[in-house]
């Protein structure tokens, strides 16, 4: 299956094959990967990207590939995730995005952030949508409060 979901700027789609350099190299920028485990491999990446379209076919959603409308150049992921592995809040249904860093400050995952839950509540009926960070990660806590999240006691954001 594939998904497509464009807002005024961006286009959400499946993962293709072309798009593995590009989201390599996004993960290797050190801006980027600040507060994850560090850079991705391409063999990770690879990885990745079947995941997340396997997510797709059977979720009918997924972290997806975001480009810029425009231009058609890949600016990272924006999506939706099923999630359970040991956490407060799961399983659960996640938001989340990562772009490259020349693409911050731009708009860009407020505006497929609120595509992606829209999508989520209206297409695929979910009840629940959340996103988690460390709390060092401001630019991410301004863009779960921007596309309206709420903090819950456990800090934890969500939309319901």
């Amino acid at each position: 299956m594939t998904t497509i979901i464009t807002t005024e700027r961006l286009i959400l789609r499946t993962w293709q094959e072309e798009d593995e350099e590009a989201y390599f190299q996004i993960n290797q920028d050190l801006k980027v990967i600040e507060f994850l485990a560090g850079p991705m491999t391409r063999e990770q990446v690879h990885h990745f990207i079947q995941v997340a379209n396997n997510a797709n076919d059977q979720y009918g959603y997924a972290l997806w590939a975001t480009e810029l409308k425009k231009t058609g150049e890949l600016i990272g992921f924006i999506g939706l995730r099923y999630i359970d592995w040991e956490l407060p809040c799961s399983p659960a249904v996640e938001i989340g995005w990562r772009l490259g860093s020349q693409y911050w400050g731009k708009g860009y995952a407020t505006e497929g952030a609120k595509a992606a839950l829209a999508y989520g509540f209206e297409q695929c009926n979910l009840l629940e949508i959340v996103s988690f960070t460390v709390p060092a990660n401001l630019r991410s806590i301004r863009v779960m409060e921007r596309i309206g999240l709420d903090r819950d006691v456990k800090k934890r954001f969500y939309a319901s």
